[in-house]
């Protein structure tokens, strides 16, 4: 009796699929990479949140300041010590609190993104109000000249 050779055969089979684990090295580089990334950003972001924790608390004490009752002298010599801690936080190395009067002001004008033309009376005005007895200048404007100071501030 001949038995049929072919009868043993089996089909083609293919390789079971892979599963999804363990991934290709490629995966694992694009992983450690985007982790990379995230870490940087985050350390970033926090560095950056601690550098301007200054520049928060200045913000939140103009608003103290704008919500205060009192004169506008009063206001403006608080807004001008304001101004003076501010710059000292933020620029430490060039010792503005020891300024005073046009220094002053052309500190103020130099380190802000002020218009020399409009914006240098004010601030003058600004300056004189904390040891004249009597407001020279509206608090709005000079507020508003503050808030564009610490607008420009941020690093």
């Amino acid at each position: 009796m001949q038995t049929d050779p072919l009868k043993d055969l089996r089909d083609i089979h293919l390789p079971e699929p892979g599963g999804f684990w363990p991934p290709a090295p490629g995966w694992w580089l694009l992983a450690a990479v985007v982790l990379a990334l995230v870490i940087g950003l985050a350390i970033w972001l926090w560095r950056r949140r601690r550098r301007n924790a200054w520049l928060r608390q200045a913000r939140r004490e103009l608003d103290d300041i704008n919500a205060m009752p009192g004169s506008e002298g009063q206001k403006l010599k608080q807004l001008n010590l304001l101004l003076k801690r501010a710059a000292r936080a933020r620029y430490p190395e060039r010792r503005p609190e020891a300024l005073t009067g046009d220094s002053w002001v052309a500190f103020l004008m130099e380190t802000g993104r002020h218009n020399r033309s409009s914006d240098e009376p004010l601030l003058l005005g600004l300056v004189e109000s904390s040891w004249r007895p009597g407001a020279t200048v509206p608090f709005g404007e000079a507020e508003q000249a503050a808030r564009s100071w610490l607008r420009a501030q941020s690093c």
